[in-house]
């Protein structure tokens, strides 16, 4: 199962994102960026005695101020109700017990999940005198924190944690394929193609977590589960837009899969929301296939594909591994052609190479293109082994690890890929100093 979301919510300026910075760590906790890739940094992954969740700053995702308060206070309580495992309804002790506080605590009960009534800004046992005013939110317990100082933080971190259900690893028994894409690039229709095709046997099964739906296809005999259905197809149900909260909800269907169809719009080339979510696939070390969709629309399809081809090895260079599909889910156009190419790619994710085979390789590598000095010393690679699958992990073995600079690591894995392929999944190749 996919981690635990804890979704933090409250009206503007009462904490969130102080908070929420002091639940995920130090910055040198965040996992590296992909160079010219940016990432949203409102929602991290955290843990805290040993339970790992996916934090959540709602109002990280309102970079400008706004004046529609509670339009967006209602967004978030929206999102909070659909996606969290937990809620914190954060409040400001200095300022008090607002209209706005009642309201949105209103929403977030009728939801029926947890929620943490937590007031900030109390950074001492004198002040914590200020809790009596929200107890007339009708609640049991009031928490005092400061987010600033970390007054407290270490109590409310321990009843988050004894909330937050165990992670549980799955075992599922066929390939499980995410359907990712930006909004309206038609994963919806995608997906709905997907499982309504002929020779394709469908069934709803329930999901691990929350109330998502998985699906069960069959083609031609072998299984495969398609991942969340039931969230991609409501899109749109809701009555507002939550577009904005729409990367939080893939990575539930990232962490989950074995493969992403990363879907783009043909027609409108490759933007930066696309590559934030192709990003998230090869940080989660998935498999992926680009599918260039909604290509019935596509009025020159050579003259586009050259010039979608070029983009997306310019844009998309750190998955340049992964296999592009044209399809159209309204015509249902080479729909059954992704199912082979998921079949080769998981394969290929579980492919092991030897340790002999591997040492032949770096051989051959360092014959060919020999390491550069090190402070004017000589760079040796012992051995190279590998040490996992899905996805591929290889170590090399050195008397110098800071001596293999990027370029020539990018060079190993372009060699490895001729080689041996690993088509349409990310690998992991790690320095190692040998004693």
């Amino acid at each position: 199962m996919s981690k635990p979301f804890v979704v933090i919510v409250g009206r503007a300026n009462v904490g969130k994102s102080t908070l929420f910075n002091r639940m995920v760590g130090s910055p040198a906790a965040i996992v590296e960026d992909l160079p010219n890739v940016t990432r949203d940094r409102n929602y991290q992954e955290a843990e805290w005695e040993g339970k790992a969740f996916i934090a959540v700053d709602t109002g990280g995702f309102y970079p400008e101020p706004s004046d529609d308060m509670f339009t967006r206070m209602r967004e978030q309580a929206l999102f909070a109700m659909e996606e969290a495992d937990l809620i914190i309804h954060l409040l400001d002790g200095k300022d008090g017990l607002t209209p706005a506080d009642m309201e949105l605590a209103r929403t977030l009960r009728a939801s029926g999940k947890k929620i943490l009534w937590v007031v900030n800004k109390i950074d001492t046992f004198k002040r914590e005198e200020r809790l009596f005013d929200f107890y007339a939110l009708g609640v049991d317990e009031l928490i005092p924190v400061s987010a600033a100082t970390g007054y407290e933080f270490s109590e409310l971190m321990d009843k988050i944690a004894v909330l937050l259900p165990d992670v549980i690893n799955e075992k599922v028994l066929y390939p499980g394929i995410a359907v990712v894409g930006r909004p309206n690039v038609g994963k919806s229709t995608l997906v709905n193609s997907l499982l309504g095709k002929q020779r394709m046997i469908v069934s709803p099964v329930a999901g691990t977590t929350r109330d998502a739906i998985d699906s069960v296809c069959s083609y031609y005999k072998k299984k495969y589960l398609i991942i969340d259905t039931a969230g991609i197809r409501k899109k749109g149900k809701l009555g507002f837009s939550i577009e904005r909260f729409s990367f939080v909800r893939a990575v539930r269907s990232i962490e989950r899969c074995d493969v992403a169809l990363i879907v783009l719009d043909a027609s409108d080339g490759i933007t930066e929301q696309d590559q934030k979510v192709a990003g998230m696939v090869e940080r989660y070390g998935k498999g992926a296939i680009f599918l260039l969709n909604k290509w019935d629309m596509v009025p020159e399809p050579e003259l586009a594909y050259k010039k979608l081809m070029s983009e997306l090895k310019r844009k998309m260079w750190f998955l340049t591994h992964a296999p592009v599909i044209t399809t159209s889910g309204t015509e249902k156009k080479r729909i059954t052609k992704i199912f082979p190419v998921i079949d080769e790619i998981m394969s290929e994710r579980k492919k092991r190479i030897s340790t002999p085979e591997m040492n032949k390789f770096i051989k051959d590598v360092v014959g060919n293109n020999p390491l550069p000095l090190y402070r004017g010393k000589s760079v040796k690679v012992y051995y190279m082994t590998q040490t996992g699958t899905e996805p591929p992990v290889f170590v090399l073995f050195t008397n110098y690890p800071e001596g293999l600079k990027d370029p020539y690591m990018r060079y190993i894995e372009k060699c490895l890929r001729e080689r041996f392929s690993f088509m349409g999944t990310p690998v992991r190749i790690y320095k190692k100093r040998k004693a």
